[in-house]
């Protein structure tokens, strides 16, 4: 069935037009391209009628929808009030990646009285270490089954999520420069954890993001005008042989 807008039809040569020209721009292929390229080709025969009847014309075609658009659609920039809300409503997407950097001494699990003697020697050179944490390096290098051991233990940067949880858990609630004061036991077995640098977590201060959040905001109060705005064109119009999404016609 033919597809006809304002009593203009959109042809299947038209249609491939789209999707070649979307392809071409780098848009992924996919089962509902064509759909995409439809829509697209009616709501630009919407737009287009919409500034001929307005007396708006420019260059070519994408500078008047865009006059068009400019004209037409209202919305209001977001003031210092509403994007203070956002960032209060929304902290935790205002927090800098936290980070760490830790040494371990890792001991072997073990099975029957051999994890009992390797859990017994662990907490042995736990007690020494936390007397005299400089002779960290030193005690990895003797006793850690870790091939970092022969770094002193030194396990680099981390963020969260990249350790098991039980380390992870007691690494980002150690302060750096400290050990923590129990043995960690996870699957890969015990370790003596020394926390070397702690960074970020930290809430970024509103002054920082206040611009890239005006900006942010206006544009989805502008996106939701546009939306309505089309929807009110879809609306008013006659189409007939394809049926838009809803949000064009509610």
């Amino acid at each position: 069935m033919s597809i006809i807008v304002n009593a203009t039809e959109i042809t299947d040569a038209h249609i491939q037009a789209e999707i070649d020209r979307a392809l071409a721009a780098g848009h992924p292929d996919g089962e509902h391209m064509r759909d995409s390229a439809i829509q697209e080709l009616i709501l630009r025969k919407l737009m287009l009628d919409q500034a001929k009847t307005l007396g708006i014309s420019a260059g070519n075609d994408e500078e008047t929808i865009g006059t068009l658009l400019d004209t037409e659609v209202k919305y209001t920039e977001a003031d210092e009030a509403a994007c203070r809300a956002f960032y209060a409503q929304n902290s935790d997407s205002f927090k800098q990646g936290e980070m760490a950097a830790a040494s371990h001494i890792l001991f072997s699990l073990g099975e029957g009285l051999a994890a009992s003697l390797s859990k017994a020697k662990a907490e042995g050179v736990l007690a020494e270490l936390l007397k005299n944490p400089n002779a960290f390096a030193a005690m990895a290098r003797e006793h850690s089954t870790c091939p970092s051991g022969k770094e002193g233990g030194a396990l680099g940067q981390f963020g969260r999520g990249q350790m098991v949880p039980e380390f992870e858990a007691a690494v980002f609630s150690t302060n750096a420069g400290e050990i923590a004061p129990e043995l960690i036991e996870t699957q890969f077995g015990y370790h003596i954890i020394q926390v070397t640098e702690r960074k970020g977590g930290d809430l970024i201060a509103f002054d920082e993001v206040k611009e890239r959040l005006q900006a942010y905001l206006s544009d989805i109060d502008a996106r939701k005008a546009t939306q309505a705005y089309l929807a009110d064109l879809v609306r008013a119009a006659q189409i007939e042989g394809y049926q838009l999404p809803g949000f064009f016609t509610e």
